[in-house]
């Protein structure tokens, strides 16, 4: 009877465990953390032109993220306008969007604004990759994001 329950409860952890591995978030924070961006200023990147570490002392909750910024003006900024701000697919990986029509994480270092919108690569070398067809990689996303976030 031990073994019985010790199986059955094995399976439930598995079962569990599997279903919360393709759950994502709207937006990409990371597995130990909530931090959008990895604390990053999102606004920063428009009206810097740079990425920029946001602080604790100006933080505000949006699509279940904690989102940081390095002034009380990004802060305000982003509040009034979130979508304009926040980036692209959650900030997960454009590209990965785009050509495996899957989620990986995007690097704060790695960005480029395109028609006021802000994507986020994964490393370098996928930046790369996706500079080669910008327009096309970004119709693309939009075409696989809306199921991918459904899922």
């Amino acid at each position: 009877m031990k073994k019985w329950v010790t199986g059955l409860l094995l399976v439930v952890v598995q079962i569990v465990f599997t279903a919360s591995a393709f759950a994502k978030d709207p937006i990409y924070t990371g597995i130990f953390s909530n931090r959008a961006l990895d604390g990053y200023d999102t606004v920063a990147y428009f009206t810097q032109g740079k990425p920029v570490e946001g602080s604790s002392k100006f933080k505000l909750s949006y699509k279940g993220a904690d989102w940081y910024f390095s002034n009380q003006q990004n802060l305000d900024k982003f509040k009034a306008e979130p979508e304009k701000f926040a980036p692209q697919f959650g900030g997960y990986c454009a590209w990965a969007v785009a050509e495996k029509n899957d989620f990986a994480p995007g690097d704060p270092e790695q960005w480029n604004v395109v028609d006021g919108k802000l994507y986020l690569n994964y490393n370098k070398s996928i930046k790369n990759k996706w500079l080669k067809d910008v327009p096309g990689f970004i119709a693309r996303a939009n075409k696989n994001w809306p199921g991918l976030i459904n899922n």
